[in-house]
């Protein structure tokens, strides 16, 4: 009998850490081939930037590497706004779900790439990103955001483009820097940029 027993055990425990092992995995190859790896943004940073967006009730908020969705759930709770993460890696969508289902956090999120999917009636995007993802997603930016939306990136700039507020860093507090966009400003500059690049070549 004690022996069964030791069998399932191992078994359980060679499941368990097979599936550690296979989330991890696709996390690695995520943080390669995706936006970055899962870095939580500090609550204290989530709540300094909402408080500086002026977001309004009801106003669309999207986040396009929710991560595990605190960014979703303060934006909805403090302020009223509607707010859509999108997140590619399974074990952190599992993580963000697991918030939802059982700390009751708000927000709705969405396993898949933020490219898929329209912000054209986005008010707020965030993103925690690497500077390089960044860059790329620009086109789709310029692209799809309507004039009055507000771009919120954490710690790292938009390549080519020009805040119209940028919150310091506090290191106390250990808050990094935030940048705020206005697609506006920006959007123009980049088709601007593309028409002289065109007339060169």
């Amino acid at each position: 009998m004690p022996e069964f027993f030791l069998t399932i055990i191992t078994i359980a425990v060679f499941i368990i850490v097979s599936i550690l092992i296979l989330a991890l995995g696709t996390s690695f190859v995520v943080a390669i081939f995706g936006g970055g790896p899962f870095v939580p943004t500090p609550k204290r940073s989530v709540k300094r930037i909402l408080k500086h967006t002026k977001i309004s009730k009801g106003q669309k908020v999207y986040d396009i590497g929710a991560g595990d969705g605190r960014f979703l759930h303060f934006a909805e709770k403090l302020y009223g706004a509607k707010a859509t993460g999108f997140e590619i890696d399974p074990f952190v969508y599992g993580l963000a779900r697991f918030k939802q289902i059982f700390f009751r956090w708000k927000g709705t999120i969405i396993r898949d790439n933020f490219q898929n999917h329209s912000l054209k009636d986005a008010d707020f995007v965030f993103c925690y990103m690497l500077p390089e993802t960044l860059k790329k997603y620009r086109t789709k930016f310029t692209r799809e955001l309507k004039p009055s939306c507000t771009i919120i990136s954490y710690t790292f700039k938009i390549h080519g483009w020009k805040p119209f507020k940028t919150i310091p860093s506090d290191k106390r507090n250990r808050i990094k820097r935030i940048y705020i966009y206005k697609a506006r400003d920006n959007s123009a500059k980049t088709r601007t940029k593309k028409k002289t690049t065109s007339k060169r070549t």
